[in-house]
């Protein structure tokens, strides 16, 4: 009798099944597709880089689409891609408001940005930078990520607003919105500890349709219905290959600082997500080591260097991807699901943009809760370890950057262990990307 030989998703190995990894895939998809709208807005702000904002949610979604495609075939992993919140903001208020670079310059950057990256990643230096991260700081990362992803859910939920007085505090529960998103919560949670497959989907789709009948503060109801399914034109040709790719050799003064502010950036926050997904996805290998991160890597850059060319910033992956991850996705399959959707997205924007904040923010707290169970993994009597990993985790959130969050804590173990004597026990990389955060942060406080 021959031997089966296992399908391209290698799904048996994984411990996964087709099902699963749909489910996985439309729960990533539910989580993140909120981008589709969001993107356009803050790069069509007219105080910012003041690009069309229709053509601009059609690069967005096929942007998503290909990222998603690229990491999906290139490295079998569930972690999708699309274009990148804070790096648009980044890339529309300061490079094109501050700085008053045409967007039509700042794609030049992005582009060339991309390519840098997927230099950096073919060359191996990428995974040299990944690896040398200390274990400490990427139980941090991991665990920050979760931090960052459960305090966006709270703020898109309502149930944590602007103080300012303390910076934050807590909502109210007697508007509708935050109410409902802690019901989801509870009824997410109560679903995931009895093992319900699909858990995180079935709690978006439920606050959804209830949603449709709970009036909102402002009046109309929670879940706005769509005036159609299907989007009319597509329209992309004013911002399809519109980079000034020449204008970094035109205008290097102003554009190299730019550039590598762009690719730290872009560095950090994949390496970032990718490690702090791949853990409870289970990708790691007995060494701790991520097996194809640099292919990981490389499909984050292709994907820049193709959105810069649809017309949007830095493509990157998606912290969100941990939802599917949550939901039982375990392959690309799932992240192949992801960029099939992104597609249907350019035809069903209005559809997709009906599942209101309040339905997504459970399940992103519910992730975070998850994610910041990788404290368990730490030594602590290590203390260095242990309170490198913990600033990481809390600076993420409080920065409101993976970058920073990641360097201050590089920074912070770096120092402490070199001061108590145990300067061999770290590389000589680790205290290269040390220095090279203290250099970032001191010309970004330049800038």
């Amino acid at each position: 009798m021959m031997e089966k030989k296992p399908g391209f998703w290698g799904l048996g190995a994984a411990g996964s099944s087709v099902r699963q990894e749909v489910v996985g895939g439309l729960t990533t998809f539910a989580a993140m597709a909120y981008i589709v709208a969001v993107n356009p807005l803050i790069l069509g702000d007219p105080n910012g880089a003041g690009m069309p904002v229709a053509s601009v949610a059609v690069a967005t979604a096929l942007a998503a689409a290909v990222g998603c495609f690229l990491m999906a075939f290139l490295t079998n992993y569930p972690i999708a891609l699309a274009p990148g919140m804070g790096t648009n903001a980044y890339f529309s208020f300061l490079i094109c408001g501050v700085l008053g670079v045409p967007w039509q310059a700042a794609l030049a950057l992005t582009f060339w940005n991309g390519l840098i990256f997927l230099l950096l990643a073919v060359s191996g230096a990428r995974k040299q930078i990944a690896e040398s991260l200390p274990h400490g700081i990427q139980i941090g990362i991991q665990c920050g990520i979760g931090f960052f992803i459960a305090f966006i859910g709270l703020k898109n939920a309502g149930l944590v607003v602007e103080s300012p007085a303390t910076f934050v505090q807590f909502g109210s529960l007697l508007e509708a919105g935050p109410l409902l998103a802690l019901l989801g919560l509870i009824l997410m949670t109560v679903l995931t500890v009895r093992k319900i497959p699909g858990a995180l989907l079935l709690g978006i789709l439920a606050i959804t349709v209830v949603g449709i009948v709970v009036p909102s503060g402002g009046g109309g109801s929670l879940t706005k219905a769509p005036e159609s399914v299907w989007a009319g034109s597509v329209p992309l040709g004013e911002i399809f290959f519109s980079l000034d790719l020449l204008y970094p050799f035109r205008e290097p003064a102003l554009a190299l600082p730019v550039l590598f502010t762009l690719l730290l950036l872009d560095m950090f926050d994949s390496i970032g997500t990718i490690i702090g997904v791949s853990r409870p996805a289970k990708l790691l290998d007995e060494r701790g080591k991520l097996p194809k991160i640099s292919r990981a890597l490389s499909a984050d850059a292709l994907a820049t260097v193709a959105g810069s060319l649809l017309g949007t910033s830095t493509v990157t992956s998606y912290v969100e991807s941990a939802a599917g991850v949550q939901a039982g996705a375990r392959t690309g399959l799932s992240t192949l699901v992801v960029g099939v959707l992104f597609l249907l997205a350019v035809l069903l924007a209005p559809l997709v943009t009906a599942v209101p904040a309040v339905a997504t923010a459970p399940a992103l707290v519910m992730v975070g809760l998850f994610m910041a169970q990788g404290f368990r993994f730490l030594d602590y009597e290590d203390f260095p370890q242990v309170g490198g990993a913990i600033l990481t985790a809390i600076a993420i959130p409080l920065f409101f950057s993976i970058t920073e969050g990641i360097g201050i804590g590089m920074i912070f173990y770096t120092l402490v262990m070199a001061l108590l004597g145990r300067a061999r026990e770290i590389s000589v990389l680790t205290y290269v990307i040390a220095v090279g955060f203290a250099v970032f942060f001191a010309v970004e406080a330049l800038l």
